[in-house]
């Protein structure tokens, strides 16, 4: 009998257990829901205002979506052609390794193919994110609540179809449960290979109803962020590009589907979180589609993997033309050294076919010029295109001082046309002017002119400085900055006239698209006239036709020659801090004021150049009997202006 009694109590305690379990599950799986709808996070997107423009085209996505599609396929295993179904199920997936999925498109060509198909895609979806609760056994006592985004395609510089980011909020609770009566300590977005963590309630980390973070994902590469920025990488963890979440933005509120901490319960119920393949096409590199959240270290080791989160991603200080030469030139070229590898990829052929026939006409045009002797004095004589640039080279390597005294003009310029545009920018918000929308880009444009008109009148006080330097340098006479800019500023007048009506001609005529050329041949023809002002002596007026008449069938030559020299002043403070920026650890803002600085002094190189295009023009304009091969200059060249009239200081 006794034995009886255990057995039946036994087996009812074995019911009674079996009875319990799925209601605890219930309740764990309740409180892991509730916890995710708690903090469900807010998205806010780069807005797209046209098809195929700038902005963020693709959505936080339903993975079901994909499911029984018939323009995906599922390919493999470890072969891209390989067809095993079109359309797959969630269940077709799970468990599978080394398979890829396959949406309609190439990664490495996509065009406005994986834009338009994903649009379809979602057309009557919602935005959908998945919540994941998990915990770690070497971290008893703490436990993450993870949002996964799964967008269709990397439209970055490591373009592929594809990509998962997440964001990450850690509790002290043992369990669901138990987060649920407290608040997170710290959170992390993930960016590229790494994240980056706020604490609960960083300033940094905006809130909605005071538990929904803001989630900024980057245009095109998906990154997440804290703010509204242009973000900088240097390093595979933060990426090596530039991450764009600046507006304005579109808001979404993704609907959250909570996949069950237990394996068996989120196989059961997510069969495709067990595919251990590719949610993407099979690419050489870093072109391939991506694995899935599964095979990620967070998602089996959460609190180890939120111990190496970094505190900061560096933003892009906004500062104007001047402030933000660094960090543009960085973004262009990565961006353009992306692209040149994409084609590398695609047609490895045509591809290196370009390059070697631009690396020819480059050897073929070096070649074709002379370049020595670079002869600095005797100024005014003729010269090949390659000594034009030698000689310029060479004279302000002879007199650094002089000619950085003359550059130094732009620093205090260039923080000029940022105040400007800063109390543009700000003061038509003040005044009550709205500044967003179409208003917003006039603004842009307003200040846009403003920064170049002063950029343009800068420069072309450097030419005249630079013009008249070199006169007193050719006459044996002594001669700094100073003295430099008093000559020059004797005839501001007609200076300052000629490039007024020069600027506003160009700007009229470039206005119109269709016209731009036009501008751009005008604007070479009248390139000369701070030197024609200068040396010649000529009213506002005369100057333009001076300029014009010197360059008249010279145009490529004088175009080729000041571009170049402009190219290179362009181009070397940014390429010195594009290159501190990989190198070293130092703020941006001090890095845009590094290569803003050598920008403005490598301007008088510029004006050197085109002072020796101008002497070069005029003197073969001239006719000069036969003489003996070595002269000392083919023209007398003089200030119109005596130099007595302004005398100075060096």
């Amino acid at each position: 009998m006794r034995l009886r009694f255990a057995v039946l109590g036994g087996l009812v305690l074995l019911l009674s257990v079996a009875a319990a379990a799925p209601g605890e599950a219930r309740a764990a799986g309740g409180d892991e829901q509730a916890l995710a709808e708690r903090y469900a996070p807010v998205v806010r997107l780069v807005e797209q205002s046209e098809e195929c423009g700038p902005g963020e085209p693709y959505i936080p996505t339903d993975i079901d979506l994909l499911f029984g599609n018939r323009t995906v396929a599922l390919r493999g295993p470890w072969s891209a052609t390989d067809l095993v179904k079109i359309g797959p199920t969630a269940k077709d997936l799970a468990g599978l390794y080394e398979y890829h999925l396959d949406f309609p498109g190439n990664a490495l060509d996509p065009g406005c193919d994986y834009e338009r198909w994903s649009r379809q895609l979602v057309a009557n979806s919602k935005p959908t994110v998945y919540a994941h609760v998990a915990t770690e056994r070497d971290y008893p006592g703490e436990l993450s609540l993870q949002y996964w985004f799964f967008y269709p395609f990397n439209d970055w510089n490591n373009k592929h179809e594809g990509d998962w980011e997440m964001i990450q909020l850690v509790f002290r609770a043992p369990d669901a449960h138990q987060a649920l009566a407290t608040k997170p300590f710290e959170i992390g977005y993930s960016s590229h290979e790494g994240a980056e963590r706020a604490t609960w309630g960083d300033d940094k980390l905006e809130l909605v109803d005071g538990t929904h973070p803001v989630v900024y994902p980057a245009a095109g590469s998906h990154a997440n962020k804290f703010t509204a920025a242009l973000y900088l990488g240097s390093s595979g963890e933060a990426g090596v590009g530039c991450d764009d979440t600046r507006g304005p933005h579109t808001q979404l509120l993704p609907v959250v589907k909570t996949i069950p901490a237990d394996e068996q319960a989120a196989a059961d119920d997510f069969p495709w979180i067990t595919y251990q393949g590719r949610w993407g096409e099979l690419q050489k590199a870093f072109y391939n589609g991506p694995t899935g959240p599964n095979l990620k270290t967070q998602w089996t080791m959460p609190i180890a993997w939120a111990s190496g989160w970094r505190d900061r991603s560096y933003a892009v200080p906004t500062g104007g033309v001047f402030g933000t030469g660094a960090t543009d030139f960085f973004c262009g070229a990565v961006a353009g050294g992306s692209e040149a590898l994409t084609q590398l990829f695609l047609s490895p052929g045509r591809t290196l076919i370009v390059i070697a026939v631009l690396l020819g006409l480059l050897i073929f045009a070096i070649t074709r010029t002379t370049w020595r002797p670079a002869a600095p004095l005797r100024v005014a004589r003729r010269r090949s295109w390659g000594q034009i640039l030698s000689s310029s080279r060479r004279m302000y390597g002879e007199r650094p001082l002089l000619f950085l005294g003359i550059g130094v003009l732009f620093i205090p310029l260039g923080a000029v046309i940022t105040v400007l545009q800063a109390l543009v920018l700000g003061g038509f918000g003040l005044l009550g002017v709205d500044t967003t929308g179409e208003a917003a880009g006039a603004l842009v444009l307003l200040v846009t002119v403003v920064g170049a008109v002063f950029a343009l009148l800068g420069m072309t006080l450097v030419q005249a400085a630079t013009a008249c330097a070199l006169v007193e340098i050719d006459a044996g006479r002594d001669i700094g900055p100073v003295r430099a800019y008093r000559l020059a500023l004797t005839r501001a007048r007609p200076l300052v006239g000629a490039l007024a009506v020069a600027v506003g001609i160009c700007f009229v005529v470039g206005a119109t698209a269709f016209l731009a050329p036009v501008a751009v041949w005008l604007a070479v023809r009248w390139i000369l006239l701070a030197q024609a002002v200068e040396l010649d002596g000529c009213s506002a007026r005369a100057a333009l036709r001076r300029s014009a008449e010197l360059v008249s069938g010279r145009w490529l030559r004088v175009g080729s020659l000041v571009a170049v020299s402009a190219l290179l002043a362009l181009t070397i403070g940014p390429l010195l801090g594009a290159l501190l920026i990989l190198l070293t650890d130092a703020p941006l803002a001090l890095l845009n004021i590094v290569a803003g600085v050598v920008y403005a002094l490598a301007m008088p190189l510029v004006a050197l150049t085109a002072t020796y295009v101008y002497v070069d023009a005029r003197v073969r304009g001239t006719h000069v009997a036969k003489q003996p091969a070595v002269l000392p200059a083919e023209l007398e060249l003089t200030l119109p202006a005596s130099p007595d009239a302004v005398a100075g200081t060096t």
